[in-house]
């Protein structure tokens, strides 16, 4: 298995730091190893920094090179020059590629590299390193110039050259365009990035071990870099607080598939114990669906949402199911997305062909709501896609919470419908079982 080395401070808070380039180093499927440099006493800011000795650092690297085989090392804080150059002398022993991140301030502004130890990190770190990783404040700091326009990102990716550093990065994440820039073998490449909302404590540690992680594995430089940037914008745009902190999540680079993998297997188990209920006159004529939504926090729409292609129809006196795949539906999925903007738990539904005794033994033992399609306004019915949407918030409203039941009583040319609604199949089946 490759491993990768950080030599980093520890996050109490886990967000970033060690913590985050090891989960990072995780997800890549590569072993990640650890040089402690300081200790922090931080959650939504640091409080406190207690930096170990450099001795010890230096053992912690030692240690850890003569019993491993590391294949690519990442530094973090490096807050003192004596520590700077402590991990400088050791490193300077091993051919494995380095990538330094410059870390000068954490988010809330506590001093991580001190102010008279950036020029040891210049003289020291970047001759050692394969790349540096700073960010816009950082590559103004250690270049002298501000950066204001793309010609100063040049002129900056250019001076640190000049200063030792063999590959530079400069991360966008503090740029409009949130565009990193890698000055490499001579020449700019830019990675272009995308602006949205998510969580970001923890950025910088995670993108640069993502890099780390791809350079252990074998992987060319600028390849690592587009790689590590397609990681870290899943990693922010999936993230999720966690108290008062919003760090990354950097499992997101594989939750989504397995979560994909997990709703698939979990919905068609339930789908073969559907089909064995007695549910063949409860079959409408457009078809019944059974359909389950990833969590919210992986929802974009529909095609976040499997179901079965083709519904469960009557073929003669049985029932038929086509395949489970996402997308496959549209109006149960909708009824499903707005009942997740009121509770994101609810992420299963089923539909079935109105039966006035099916309601009447529901309401003994659920919650039960409906809404009058005849009602519904003319802009809603003119919109196509939109009426399952505004029955179901209808539906919500009239009972005060998500209900396990809504029915409508259908229109002109519209089929009256039930919907069973639940936080999974199983407990969508179970309200069905205990109803027929």
């Amino acid at each position: 298995m490759r491993v990768a080395l950080t030599v980093a401070g520890s996050d109490s808070g886990g967000g970033a730091g060690l913590q985050a380039d090891l989960k990072t180093f995780s997800v890549f499927y590569v072993h990640g190893v650890c040089a402690v440099t300081g200790i922090t006493v931080q959650a939504s800011k640091i409080e406190e920094v207690y930096d170990l000795p450099p001795s010890l650092i230096k053992k912690q690297i030692k240690t850890l090179a003569n019993d491993l085989k590391i294949n690519s090392a990442k530094t973090g804080m490096l807050r003192k020059s004596e520590i700077i150059k402590a991990v400088a002398d050791v490193l300077s022993k091993y051919d494995f590629p380095l990538v330094a991140d410059p870390v000068i301030l954490s988010k809330s502004g506590y001093e991580l590299l001190k102010e008279d130890a950036i020029d040891d990190f210049i003289d020291f770190i970047f001759p050692l390193s394969s790349l540096i990783t700073p960010n816009r404040y950082e590559a103004e700091k250690m270049s002298g110039i501000k950066i204001k326009s793309k010609k100063d990102v040049e002129k900056a990716l250019k001076i640190l050259k000049k200063k030792g550093a063999n590959s530079i990065l400069i991360k966008g994440g503090h740029f409009p365009n949130k565009t990193d820039y890698l000055y490499h073998e001579g020449k700019i490449f830019e990675y272009r990035g995308k602006n949205f909302g998510g969580c970001r404590h923890g950025t910088g540690c995670s993108f640069s071990a993502a890099i780390t992680a791809n350079l252990a594995k074998g992987i060319e430089l600028k390849e690592s870099v587009r790689i590590a940037k397609n990681f870290i914008e899943k990693a922010i745009k999936y993230g999720d607080k966690a108290g008062k902190i919003c760090p990354v999540n950097q499992i997101s680079w594989i939750a989504k598939d397995a979560e994909r993998w997990r709703a698939h297997e979990e919905l068609n188990f339930w789908l073969n114990e559907l089909l064995e209920e007695k549910i063949y006159d409860l079959i409408p004529e457009v078809g019944t669906n059974f359909a389950y939504a990833l969590p919210k926090i992986f929802l974009k729409d529909e095609k976040d949402i499997l179901a079965i292609e083709g519904r469960i129809i009557k073929a003669g006196k049985k029932l038929r199911a086509g395949e489970i795949k996402f997308g496959s539906s549209k109006h149960l999925a909708k009824a499903i997305m707005k009942a997740m903007e009121y509770d994101e738990n609810i992420r299963c539904a089923i539909n079935l062909k109105y039966d006035e005794n099916l309601i009447r033994r529901a309401k003994k033992i659920h919650n039960v709501s409906s809404y009058d399609r005849q009602e519904e306004p003319e802009e809603i019915k003119n919109k196509e896609g939109k009426s399952i949407s505004w029955g179901t918030e209808v539906a919500i409203k009239k009972a005060g919470k998500v209900p396990d039941l809504i029915f409508h009583k259908g229109d002109i040319g519209k089929e009256a419908m039930i919907t069973i609604l639940g936080k999974n199949p199983k407990e969508v089946i179970e309200k069905l079982r205990k109803i027929i």
